[in-house]
C-alpha cells in the first residue's frame, strides 16, 4: 500500500476508537456498562447489522459471488421471518421482565441450573467465534499485505478490546455507527469504481454475467447436502436466525439498549428489511468483479501463497494453457459485445468451463504440494481486485472498511461475553450484594479477560482449518439447543426446569456426532439444518422426559 493508504487506514481506525472511548467516557455504573436502554431505533438497527457484518462479510461475499453468483443471499431469505416472530413474542417478554440477558428469564421460568448450563453453552461458542472474527480477517490481511499473522490478531484484537474495555455497551454503540458509516461509503465507493471500469456498459455487463449463471439467486432444488437453497432458506435459515437474534446475547444485547420496545422492535425490524438488500449488492459486487476479470489476466489462485508453486512443472503447463484460454476468451467477447448470438455465449461458455476446470486442477496441485497453504480462494478474490484496481487512497479506505467490521462483531461479541459472565454467572452465584463500583470492576475485568481469551485463540487458530465458514458452523452446532431452550419456555408451560435441562445434556452430543458424521462424510447434511433439529429434538426429548419429572412444578413462573 501507498502511504496516503496507510493515512487513511490509521486516522479512520484511531478516529473510531478515540470517538468511542470519548462518547462513553460517563460510564459510571455497571448497568450503563453492560446494557443501558438509551439508543433510538436506529441506532439500534446499525448496531445490530454491524455485530453481524463481520470482515467475513466484506472479505468472503463478493468471492462467493465470483465463483458461485448470488445464490447465498437465500442464506437470509429466512430473516425477516424471524424478525417479525421476535418482535411479536420474545421481546414484549425480555422488556417486561427488564432483564440485562437473554438467560435471567430462564431461571425465572425453569431455575438456576438450566440458566447457567445454557449461559455456558453461550459461552462456549461465542468465545469460539470472537477469535475466529479476529482471525479470518488478519490471516488474508496478513498474507495480501506481508503483515506478520500475529501482530495483525494482537492489533486488532487489542483495539477492539480497549475501547470496549473502557465504554462497555456504550462504546460498542456510538462505535459501531461510526464503522456502518465507513462500511457503507466503502462498498458504495468500491461499486461505482467497478462499475466505472468495466469494459463493458452496465446492461451488457448484466446480460453476460447473467448468461453465465452469475445472477440465478434462488434454487428450488430440495438438498440435505446442497448449502444454499429455497429450503434450507425458509427452514434452516429461520430456525437459525431465530436462536441467533432471539438468544445469542451479542444481539440480544443490542435491541436490549433500545429506549423502550417499540425502539427496540423497529431495529429488528429496520435490520429484517435491510439485510436482504444489503448482502446483495455486496453479492452483486462480487459479480461486477467477475465480469470485470474476464477482461483482465489474474493469477489462477488468487491466494500470493499459492505463487510458491510457479515453478512448478505442472503449475507452469496450467497455467499455459490458461493464457491459451484467457486470449480466446477476450476475443470471444469482443465478437459477443456486437453479436449477443447463443452460439458465441455457448462458445464463451465452454471456455469459462475449461478455466474453471484449470482452476480446480490448481486447487488439487496445491493440496498436493503445499498442505499448508489455503486452496479454496474465495476469500482472496475481492481484496485482490483492491489491491491491484484500485486507486490510492481508496485502498486504505477499504482496507479500513474490513478492519472495522472486524473490529464491530469483535466489540459487540466480547461485551456480550463480559455481560453474561457478569450478569449469569458472577453476579448470581459468587458475588450477589457488593458494591456498584465492584460491579463495573468486574465487567470490565471480565472483558479484559475475553479480550485476552480471543486474542489468544485467533493467535492459535492455525490449528484449525474450515476458518471462514468456522463462525456458522460453531453457532449451528449451539443454537438449535439454544433455541429449544427458549422454545419450550415460550410455549410449552407443562415442560420443567429438570426435563429441560436433563434434555440439554442429551440434545447437544447428539448434534455435536451428527455434524462429526457428516465431516467425516458418514452422512450428507449441512450445517444449517442442525439448527431445526437441534430445536425440535430438544422439544420432543423434554416432553418425553416430562413424564418422569410429573411432580415437579413445570413453570417457576407463569409465562409472560
Amino acid at each position: 500500500m501507498k502511504s496516503l493508504d496507510w493515512a487513511v487506514l490509521i486516522f479512520v481506525l484511531l478516529f473510531i476508537v478515540i470517538y468511542g472511548i470519548y462518547k462513553s467516557k460517563k460510564v459510571t455504573t455497571s448497568e450503563s456498562f453492560l446494557g443501558g436502554k438509551t439508543n433510538p431505533w436506529w441506532m439500534v438497527g446499525l448496531s445490530i447489522m454491524a455485530t453481524q457484518a463481520s470482515a467475513i462479510t466484506f472479505l468472503s461475499t463478493p468471492g462467493q459471488a465470483y465463483h458461485d453468483g448470488l445464490g447465498f443471499v437465500q442464506f437470509y431469505f429466512g430473516l425477516p421471518i424471524a424478525m417479525v416472530i421476535l418482535c411479536v413474542w420474545v421481546l414484549p417478554k425480555f422488556f417486561k421482565m427488564n432483564v440485562l440477558t437473554a438467560y435471567e428469564y430462564l431461571e425465572k421460568r425453569f431455575g438456576l441450573s438450566t440458566r447457567i448450563l445454557t449461559a455456558i453453552l453461550f459461552l462456549i461458542q461465542r468465545g469460539l467465534a470472537a477469535g475466529i472474527t479476529i482471525f479470518a480477517p488478519a490471516i488474508i490481511l496478513s498474507t495480501i499485505l506481508g503483515w506478520n499473522l500475529i501482530l495483525t490478531n494482537i492489533v486488532i484484537g487489542s483495539l477492539v478490546t480497549i475501547y470496549t474495555l473502557v465504554g462497555g455497551t456504550e462504546a460498542v454503540s456510538q462505535t459501531q455507527k461510526q464503522q456502518m458509516i465507513v462500511i457503507f461509503i466503502g462498498m458504495f465507493l468500491a461499486f461505482f469504481l467497478i462499475v466505472e471500469k468495466l469494459p463493458l456498459d452496465l446492461n451488457d455487463a448484466l446480460l453476460y454475467s447473467g448468461k453465465m449463471g452469475k445472477l440465478n439467486a434462488v434454487s428450488f432444488e430440495f438438498n440435505l447436502n446442497n448449502r444454499y437453497n429455497i429450503w434450507s432458506a425458509f427452514l434452516g435459515g429461520t430456525f437459525l436466525f431465530l436462536s441467533y437474534f432471539g438468544t445469542d446475547q451479542s444481539q440480544v444485547q443490542r435491541y436490549l439498549t433500545g429506549k423502550s420496545l417499540k425502539e427496540a422492535r423497529l431495529g429488528l425490524l429496520f435490520n429484517g428489511l435491510f439485510k436482504i438488500p444489503m448482502q446483495f449488492f455486496i453479492l452483486f459486487i462480487g459479480v461486477m468483479v467477475f465480469v470485470f476479470f474476464q477482461f483482465e489476466k489474474t493469477p489462477l489462485n488468487f491466494n500470493p501463497l499459492s505463487q510458491t508453486l510457479k515453478n512448478n512443472t505442472e503449475y507452469k503447463a496450467l497455467n499455459s494453457d490458461y493464457d491459451q484460454i484467457h486470449e480466446e476468451k477476450k476475443q470471444k467477447i469482443a465478437v459477443w459485445k456486437t453479436d449477443h448470438s447463443e452460439k458465441v455465449m455457448s462458445e464463451l461458455k465452454d471456455l469459462q468451463a475449461k478455466e474453471v476446470v484449470i482452476r480446480e486442477d490448481v486447487k488439487k496441485l496445491i493440496n498436493k504440494e503445499a498442505p499448508d497453504i489455503e486452496s479454496n480462494d474465495k476469500d482472496y478474490v475481492f481484496i485482490y481486485y483492491i489491491l491491484n484496481y484500485l486507486p490510492t487512497g481508496i485502498v486504505g479506505l477499504l482496507i479500513a472498511v474490513i478492519l472495522s467490521a472486524a473490529m464491530s462483531s469483535t466489540s459487540s461479541e466480547l461485551n456480550a461475553l463480559a455481560t453474561t459472565t457478569v450478569v449469569d454467572i458472577y453476579k448470581r452465584n459468587f458475588a450477589p450484594d457488593i458494591s456498584e463500583k465492584k460491579y463495573l470492576n468486574a465487567s470490565r475485568l471480565f472483558t479484559l479477560m475475553w479480550g485476552m481469551v480471543a486474542i489468544f485463540f485467533a493467535v492459535n487458530a492455525s490449528l484449525f482449518e474450515n476458518l471462514i465458514q468456522a463462525v456458522n458452523i460453531i453457532g449451528s452446532l449451539f443454537y438449535g439447543v439454544i433455541l429449544g431452550v427458549f422454545a419450550i419456555a415460550f410455549l410449552f408451560p407443562k415442560i420443567g426446569g429438570k426435563a429441560t435441562m436433563w434434555s440439554i445434556l442429551i440434545v447437544e452430543p447428539v448434534i455435536i456426532l451428527l455434524y462429526f458424521l457428516d465431516f467425516k462424510e458418514v452422512i450428507e447434511l449441512e450445517f444449517l439444518w442442525l439448527n431445526p433439529i437441534g430445536c425440535l429434538l430438544m422439544i420432543a426429548v423434554a416432553s418425553v422426559l416430562q413424564r418422569f419429572f410429573k411432580n415437579e412444578d413445570p413453570a417457576i413462573i407463569e409465562v409472560v
